[in-house]
């Protein structure tokens, strides 16, 4: 397992759940919610300066069928222009299949309610995608999920 600190980002047309890993690569934890405006990559790409990233997991979502649809055209879309900023530190793209879902179940098994749990929600999705990056790199020894193309380091 490489060490050092990662981010973990849920991209919405709304907002935006950043995460970021202890440096041993262990855990993932919340950091915030960013409005998707002009300024997000600006801003997730003061973060990964922050917290000295060595690299950058975009969640994809994908279909259950594994379709890619609309939004995981505008989530690579973003991933792109976040890896133009933030070059040379790599971005991955990872399949986020449900992770939205388990983190609104996760929030309302926990007592969140409403317009609480909507304001953590994209956290709670960013942690999901991080942890399950970090968890399959332990277990298969190499980093998961897409490197973008033309941002191989």
């Amino acid at each position: 397992m490489r060490s050092g600190r990662r981010l973990g980002v849920d991209v919405g047309t709304v907002r935006i759940g950043v995460a970021v890993s202890d440096p041993a690569g262990t855990l993932a934890t919340p950091v915030e919610t960013v409005a998707a405006d002009e300024h997000s990559v600006e801003r997730i790409a003061e973060l990964a300066g922050d917290y000295e990233a060595i690299e950058i997991v975009v969640g994809l979502p994908v279909s259950l069928s594994g379709r890619e649809g609309s939004a995981a055209e505008q989530a690579r879309a973003y991933a792109e222009r976040l890896a133009d900023r933030v070059h040379p530190t790599p971005v991955r793209l990872l399949d986020e299949r449900l992770t939205t879902a388990s983190a609104e179940r996760a929030l309302r098994t926990s007592g969140r309610k409403g317009r609480s749990r909507r304001a953590v929600v994209d956290q709670a999705a960013a942690v999901e995608i991080l942890q399950s990056a970090l968890d399959a790199e332990r277990t298969r020894g190499a980093p998961a999920g897409e490197i973008l193309k033309g941002h191989r380091s």
